[in-house]
């Protein structure tokens, strides 16, 4: 059967172009390292893999969610130990300056190192990281308390997303640690320190005792809160140690699927390689044919 020479052309170009399109799908394997570069590829596979990296997406958000919230716990940790410190030194003056050898001079100086204590736990308590109170409940743009101790914020604390439906409280309520019976009440921190400024200024002893108690009560409340922070790192710490093993187990059975065996590619590269270069010499051979080849 008599064949046409464009039919043949056609049949050359169409035989060329697989080739040409199998050789740089393998060419592209081997690039990329990855066995599915395009839907065709493997579409269950692909959709696998879209599924994983969606998941992998979820899992490295709660990580970040995480470490944002150690660093909220760490900082309140660090402002409240410092905050203790300071109790424990205003308790120390106190009881110095109850003494009865003790006079109205030493005890007017002693007033102005409680006023440095009171600014200092003021300054403790507008802590901030990256610009976001964390003593100011969900208010986190506004500073929780202003130099009289009148609190700012809300009594909803700061919490991040650290699972599909779980939520972790990493901010706190002010109002709670600092002043739990209100602004001016028995158990409030800043009207306990004004009280005892106010004794030491006024040299009344009996008053400077009275604040010893509150002070003791105060340090208790503050490491109470310290230990329920510290409860709160240890669960973020094992959260983040779960995450860390979900995001190695994705990211193995992401390779597993998606991944190419490279020693194989280069060889599959190769062989395409040879066909290719076969195909152009038969193809420029066939090509070159015409009628006047036989005549």
């Amino acid at each position: 059967m008599r064949v046409a020479t464009k039919t043949v052309y056609d049949m050359v170009k169409f035989n060329l172009a697989n080739i040409t399109s199998d050789l740089n799908k393998a060419n592209k394997i081997v690039s990329t390292a990855k066995r599915i570069n395009a839907p065709s590829d493997d579409p269950i596979g692909l959709t696998q893999v879209l599924s994983i990296k969606s998941s992998l997406s979820n899992v490295e958000q709660l990580e970040r969610n995480i470490a944002v919230g150690k660093s909220w716990l760490s900082a309140s940790e660090s402002s409240l130990n410092h905050v203790q410190k300071l109790i424990s030194d205003a308790k120390a003056l106190c009881i110095q300056m109850a003494t009865a050898t003790t006079g109205a001079p030493q005890r007017l100086s002693a007033a102005k190192a409680v006023q440095n204590i009171y600014e200092e736990i003021i300054s403790l308590a507008n802590t901030d990281v990256d610009g976001r109170y964390i003593f100011a409940g969900s208010e986190t743009g506004t500073a929780p308390f202003d130099q009289n101790g009148i609190y700012r914020g809300n009594n909803t604390p700061f919490a991040v997303k650290i699972g599909r439906d779980a939520m972790a409280e990493v901010g706190n309520d002010g109002q709670e640690i600092f002043q739990p019976s209100g602004a001016g009440g028995t158990d409030d921190i800043f009207q306990t320190l004004k009280d005892l400024k106010s004794a030491l200024e006024n040299n009344d002893v009996s008053g400077i005792k009275a604040t010893i108690c509150s002070l003791d009560e105060e340090f208790d409340r503050i490491s109470a809160k310290i230990s329920d922070i510290g409860s709160k790192m240890v669960r973020m710490e094992v959260k983040e140690g779960i995450f860390q093993d979900l995001k190695l187990a994705n990211t193995e059975r992401l390779s597993r699927i998606q991944d190419a065996d490279i020693a194989e590619a280069i060889t599959t590269l190769k062989e395409k390689q040879v066909a290719y270069q076969a195909a152009l010499a038969s193809s420029a051979k066939i090509m070159e044919l015409s009628l006047l080849d036989f005549l």
